[in-house]
């Protein structure tokens, strides 16, 4: 178990930067997820970690170590990538093993690691198949054992799940979790699942243009968003552009088309000029549905398209004021149906409105 240390680390390909000047530290035993779109940089970062790019400048460090010119082989982490990439002439058992011939380890260690690697993903009864003869999720059960039987000093994972259907993912979520905290292991995952990230990671990082715009838990970058760009991937979320009014401390005062709010600014240390045109980031399932005024933070308007899923609702919330259109979620939905084209109010907490600067 280690902690990783990057420290103004760029990478370019060509002309092409693909990593600029980027700093991070992931901690010992951090599951840590790297997000964002496609060309951001994450898959780059993941393979630079992993040594199979070098830098043109900055430092990666594996705890005390400076790993940046170390070969691959010599960096003893543990990779799994999008494919299986299991042999299919060799058993199950064969395959985890590789890794460990490759290092020249006695047979009979070997058998007794390859055995405990197999039992930690819950594998050994299929020890002796051969990898066509098993299921996707199976299959990848077998990497990760694979991966693990080296005893890494990190865990590597570059979009693990994207081959598997939706029911697999999310069993092997779970899966991936448990045994990264069984062994303690560091681990940094690559993905472009939001939901993957926010349901088993211990933090994350969101890159665009080979920089880090945000790195916190999965509820502080979903809730405090520091960027539009972060608000905008991860997760769905209302767009309103205003005017800033007023700031004290964290909390805002901005002016909108629909009605004037207040919020509490998503980067604490951006600090708009009053006077400045801001945007508001607000939640769909932050909204509450009424049929009287909440004062501020409260909008008149009515309902109009809806998609009705059984416990929740999806609205578009039409707004009196300008007639531009909200998305709104409603738990347990009361207002679809009998209510459409009735006047109604949406209302949303101060700690749900996010203010950030354009």
């Amino acid at each position: 178990m280690i902690s990783i240390r990057i420290e103004q680390l760029t990478k370019k390909f060509g002309t092409t930067v693909a990593l600029q000047k980027l700093d991070l530290t992931i901690e010992q035993g951090e599951l840590f997820f790297l997000l964002g779109p496609s060309g951001c940089g994450k898959t780059t970062l993941l393979r630079s970690i992993a040594g199979f790019y070098i830098p043109e400048e900055g430092k990666i460090f594996f705890g005390d170590d400076d790993v940046t010119r170390l070969a691959p082989h010599k960096r003893n982490t543990g990779m799994m990538f999008q494919s299986y990439a299991l042999w299919p002439h060799m058993s199950v058992a064969e395959n985890v093993a590789f890794g460990l011939e490759e290092r020249k380890v006695p047979r009979a260690e070997i058998k007794v690691r390859v055995a405990e690697a197999l039992a930690s993903v819950r594998m050994e009864e299929y020890a002796e198949r051969k990898p066509n003869q098993l299921s996707g999720g199976q299959q990848q059960r077998v990497a990760l054992a694979r991966a693990l039987v080296i005893r890494p000093r990190c865990l590597l994972l570059d979009e693990p799940l994207s081959n598997l259907d939706a029911k697999l993912r999310l069993e092997m979520r779970a899966e991936i979790r448990r045994v990264c905290k069984e062994f303690n292991l560091t681990t940094v995952y690559v993905t472009h699942d939001q939901k993957e990230a926010l349901s088993i990671s211990d933090r994350m990082a969101i890159l665009e243009g080979g920089k880090i715009l945000q790195v916190g838990s999965p509820r502080e970058v979903y809730r405090r968003p520091t960027h539009k760009t972060v608000a905008n991937f991860i997760g769905e979320t209302d767009f309103i552009n205003g005017t800033l009014l007023g700031l004290e401390g964290e909390r805002a005062t901005v002016e909108t088309p629909i009605g004037r709010f207040s919020g509490l600014l998503g980067d604490p240390a951006a600090r708009p000029a009053i006077g400045s045109v801001v945007t508001l980031s607000i939640r769909p399932e932050c909204w509450k549905l009424g049929r009287q005024t909440g004062g501020q933070n409260s909008i008149a308007g009515r309902i109009g398209e809806a998609v009705y899923l059984g416990e929740v609702a999806q609205y578009d919330f039409v707004a009196s004021a300008d007639n531009s259109s909200l998305k709104i979620y409603e738990l347990n939905p009361r207002y679809l149906g009998t209510s459409a084209g009735m006047e109604l109010y949406a209302m949303v907490e101060t700690d749900d409105v996010v203010v950030l600067v354009n």
